[in-house]
């Protein structure tokens, strides 16, 4: 079913693929809607008492319950019920939640070609452009994506890389009722290892690469090998696992997967193979299974997001040249290698999301392979707050590798102090390096400075936000857009 029917379900029809431990309360009361928010709670809903990182659900079951909450979801039954409210004992929340909102809308995951992308970096590109190509072919189509979930050209924000599984399987069930045949989204590790993606059907999965990110969360590298992992490993046999063969954790990807094996390359035999012939500023050319294409995205990691997209799309049944065809016109998501030219000095501006060591050094290296030897580059990068605090002195270390300047500064804080982050980063940067490093924690006053420091034709690389259009300090998202500033610093210094 679907919200919008605003229609009640019986609550056994939603707990069929659960293993129920104990149920108290009327036998089978009708539901009207799923939340995780006891402030959401009302008569026909069903509470969701999740245990997260900053909370337990469990403390707010008797909030839910006085708002009028039908069926409350727990791995613990609490000391007190109510009579009128039907509990549900699971071995784990999160997953209950799972499965239930894909009865409740009827499914949607089965209704689509579900095809999910995962890895540490090209995720949003690899989907985006997926969505773009089939959308070009004349399809109806969704994406899931960190930038923005779309229905077609329908725009719908994003909150997280995976939205939580209500809202997931709500946005599935709108894209079926718009006709959409395909989806195409971004699955995260959190979102593996937080259930947002159990009980879907997916139709394939693709793996980019995975390096060093999200050690905050995981605690260690392979644990969060294991949550990427944990997607192949649930796709069904009628699914296809497509995987890069280049990354050493490529062929991990598929190791206990039932789907049908796939692997993409620029280096060796693979089911998808491509040469590159050349990396230029105005796009890639590569030999794409032996036909040659030029391409408008930049970059050898763009490289393997095309093949990527390219493998994905011969799987899901589409012809080869027309694939590349439309391929070779499509440009890649907002923020991702995005480039703005300076009209009077014709300095190149690139704001790219770059956000981890490997994002941050393949964007360089990308920048180090077209641009001209006269041309500097200056670099403005900074390092989130609450996150993985061990890549902070690898990424200065670095932007001092790859540019003429450096300038370090504030990312999203949120709630550390910017001046301890920067320390930190300043930790990575080598005596040698020294002087040519300027620290900014004031990330406009950063950018104003990178400009003012190029030369006509100079290259200035603003990493780390990409898309992202705020700045979060101390829970309050600020104003920020790295592409306006930048655009902003040109015209006022005069560039």
């Amino acid at each position: 079913m679907n919200t919008a029917d605003n229609l009640a379900v019986p609550l056994s029809s939603l707990l069929t693929d659960l293993v129920v431990r104990a149920q108290a309360g009327p036998n089978d009361p009708p539901v009207q809607s799923l939340t995780l928010d006891s402030r959401q709670s009302k008569p026909g809903a069903v509470f969701f008492a999740l245990r997260g990182a900053q909370t337990d659900g469990h403390q707010f079951i008797a909030k839910a319950v006085e708002l009028g909450a039908s069926v409350v979801v727990c791995q613990e039954m609490p000391a007190e019920t109510v009579a009128t409210t039907t509990y549900v004992q699971v071995a784990d929340s999160a997953e209950a939640m799972a499965y239930m909102a894909a009865a409740f809308y009827g499914h949607p995951s089965r209704q689509l070609r579900l095809v999910g992308v995962t890895g540490t970096n090209g995720k949003t590109t690899c989907a985006t452009v997926l969505h773009k190509l089939f959308r070009e072919l004349g399809y109806h189509v969704g994406l899931l994506s960190t930038v923005q979930n779309q229905i077609d050209e329908q725009v719908i924000p994003a909150t997280h890389t995976t939205p939580d599984a209500i809202r997931l399987n709500e946005l599935l069930a709108q894209m079926v009722k718009a006709g959409c045949t395909h989806c195409f989204m971004e699955v995260s590790s959190h979102a593996v290892v937080q259930h947002r993606v159990t009980g879907l059907q997916f139709a394939g999965g693709v793996f980019t690469n995975l390096t060093h990110d999200h050690l905050d969360y995981h605690g260690t590298f392979d644990n969060y090998l294991k949550a990427k992992k944990g997607f192949f490993d649930s796709l069904g046999k009628k699914a296809f696992a497509l995987t890069n063969a280049d990354d050493k954790r490529g062929m991990v990807m598929l190791q206990n997967t039932a789907a049908r094996r796939e692997t993409y390359s620029l280096r060796g035999p693979a089911t998808y193979r491509a040469r590159l012939v050349e990396n230029a500023v105005h796009g890639l050319h590569l030999d794409v299974d032996g036909r040659d294409v030029q391409f408008r995205l930049i970059g050898v990691f763009n490289a393997y997001n095309i093949l990527a997209v390219y493998g994905a799309a011969v799987l899901l049944g589409e012809e080869p040249m027309e694939v590349l065809t439309v391929l070779s016109g499509l440009t890649s998501a907002p923020g991702r290698f995005e480039p703005i030219l300076a009209e009077k000095t014709r300095i190149t501006g690139i704001v790219d999301y770059a956000h981890t060591p490997d994002a941050l050094e393949n964007v360089l290296d990308t920048i180090a392979d077209i641009r001209q030897p006269s041309q500097q580059v200056i670099t403005v990068v900074g390092c989130g707050g609450n996150r993985d605090a061990a890549k902070r002195p690898i990424m200065a270390n670095l932007a001092c590798k790859g540019s003429s300047r450096v300038v370090l500064t504030s990312d999203n804080p949120r709630f550390e102090d910017p001046n301890d982050i920067l320390q930190q980063m300043q930790a990575g940067v080598q005596v040698a390096d020294l002087g040519k490093v300027l620290t900014i924690a004031d990330r406009r006053e950063a950018i104003k400075t990178a400009v003012a420091l190029a030369q006509p034709g100079d290259i200035v690389l603003v990493a780390g936000k990409g898309h992202e259009n705020y700045q979060e300090i101390k829970g309050v998202k600020n104003d920020f857009d790295d592409k306006k500033v930048l655009q902003e610093m040109f015209e006022l210094l005069g560039k």
